[in-house]
């Protein structure tokens, strides 16, 4: 009797006690106050300041995109959403891990029917501080990028085509869209998917690394060995192809300036901006990589053949400066590294919108005997 009368109150409860949920708006995060860059006579600070920048701790303005609250929530969900994927298997955080320092820790990726890609995946921190994007830069920004890997058959397999009624199924996709790009008479495009995406990754910023609170004037932030790892780093001209605020993506360089690695390392196929250029000067030449959260993202170089960052460093004091650095050199210049690493991303998780039964029905094959 008593388990019957409780069951009626929760019906009853249910059915005339509670109020209907008030959906919560899309909220602006706060503007941060950058901290300033206080004065010092630590010579070591002084050099480094001309030479870096500290990270900010607000997303940079992205030209001809800009952000409101509504195009960042979409650019999350888009960039979670694995249906955009033929396989529905498959997003930007598939190879972008926002918990894994924003790669997926493979020497390459991944994608459609098991297939691997040609490259490694590149971190989506602080990308949006490059000149450009891939190794070879051919996509010029963020947008340009985020179009590729869903047309690439060995990546998200998907065409333009699908991917928009996929997402023009979905009335609260439709419903996003218009609120995103206000004024627009019809924003659900392929191209505005692309700069949702781009306002959402220009977000993901890590700042406040040791490295950064040295940068700012904190003499302790780096320690006597962190110290000698950052006297070493410019000394030894590391500094002429990583340097700014991402110590790294601000310009190409052949790859073997001194010596060329091995093909393991560097693949003889893999011709680099070649591919883009058609100059033969651009053989054998990629875009720097950023240093910023290095230690977080092995392996490491476009060919992802190489899982130590003290191997790393090694291959590259050889390869470019025609230097050989003893291992506690490498470990040296590694302690320097490892405080590049700052505050990562703290990102919720979005829900995403059900399929309805005019969305696009997932292709499952496998790319394996049997399917």
């Amino acid at each position: 009797m008593k388990a019957a009368r409780f069951t009626a109150f929760l019906l009853a409860t249910a059915l005339f006690g509670c109020e209907p949920a008030v959906e919560e708006p899309i909220r602006t995060p706060p503007v941060l106050e950058e901290p300033e860059m206080a004065a010092t006579d630590d010579p070591l600070i002084l050099q480094a300041r001309g030479i870096f920048d500290p990270i900010p701790f607000n997303p940079p303005e992205l030209e001809g995109n800009p952000s409101n609250p509504e195009k960042v929530e979409l650019g999350k969900m888009l960039f979670f959403e694995p249906r955009l994927s033929a396989s529905w298997l498959i997003s930007c955080n598939t190879c972008h891990n926002l918990a894994l320092g924003g790669v997926d820790l493979l020497e390459t990726s991944v994608g459609h029917g098991w297939q691997r890609g040609p490259r490694n995946s590149p971190t989506v921190l602080n990308a949006v501080f490059n000149l450009a994007q891939f190794w070879d830069g051919r996509a010029e920004d963020l947008a340009e990028q985020a179009m590729g890997p869903i047309q690439a058959s060995v990546e998200m397999a998907n065409t333009p085509e699908r991917a928009m009624a996929t997402l023009e199924s979905m009335p609260e996709y439709v419903e996003l869209f218009h609120s995103a790009f206000p004024g627009e008479p019809d924003p659900v495009t392929f191209e505005n998917l692309a700069r949702a995406i781009e306002v959402f990754e220009a977000t993901l910023i890590t700042p406040n690394a040791p490295f950064d609170q040295f940068l700012r004037g904190d003499s302790d932030a780096l320690s006597t060995k962190e110290r000698e790892g950052l006297e070493a780093f410019i000394g030894r001209g590391c500094v002429a192809c990583h340097r700014g605020v991402n110590l790294g993506g601000t310009g190409y360089f052949p790859f073997g300036v001194v010596e060329r690695p091995g093909a393991d390392i560097l693949p003889l196929e893999d011709k680099g901006r070649y591919e883009v250029t058609r100059t033969v000067d651009d053989e054998y030449v990629f875009k720097s990589p950023s240093l910023r959260n290095i230690h977080l993202t092995p392996p490491y170089f476009h060919s992802g053949t190489v899982w130590s960052l003290s191997q790393a460093v090694e291959v590259m004091s050889t390869a470019q400066l025609g230097t050989q650095l003893t291992p506690a050199d490498a470990e040296t210049i590694v302690a320097y590294l490892k405080t590049l690493t700052g505050d990562q991303p703290v990102v919720q998780y979005p829900i995403l919108p059900p399929q309805t039964p005019e969305t696009p029905l997932p292709d499952v094959f496998m790319g394996l005997p049997g399917y």
